[in-house]
């Protein structure tokens, strides 16, 4: 039992840790947002994806650590997060590209019809 206080202890610390950063994070892209009065803010995504891939990262480098140091609920806890994570970032980075994609065709079908009406 006693050496279940400390994992289970680490646990909760690295993971409330990382979800506080992850909130403060999206607190201060918000007000990014809140000062342009709900205009676009350049870069945001790329922020995102960014801060998103480095805290997966961040917890599976973390998490490797712990299984090495033998404490496996704070392991499964940081490799959980570095799945969620991983999963969030590849879900942002999917609909940006498919934004991107569909702008580019639309603009693309404006031009075509554009050309042809001349």
């Amino acid at each position: 039992m006693a050496t279940w206080v400390p994992d289970l202890g680490l646990a909760v610390l690295l993971t409330g840790f990382e979800v506080a950063a992850l909130v403060m994070f999206w607190f201060v892209e918000g007000l990014k947002q809140w000062a342009t009065k709900g205009g676009t803010v350049p870069g945001r995504t790329r922020r995102f994806i960014l801060a998103l891939s480095l805290g997966a990262a961040s917890s599976a480098l973390i998490g490797h650590g712990l299984s090495k140091a033998d404490l496996p609920v704070a392991y499964a806890s940081q490799a959980g997060l570095a799945v969620l994570l991983a999963l969030l970032s590849v879900l942002v980075a999917g609909v940006e590209a498919y934004e991107r994609i569909a702008t580019h065709r639309y603009r693309s079908r404006l031009r075509r019809e554009r050309r042809r009406w001349r």
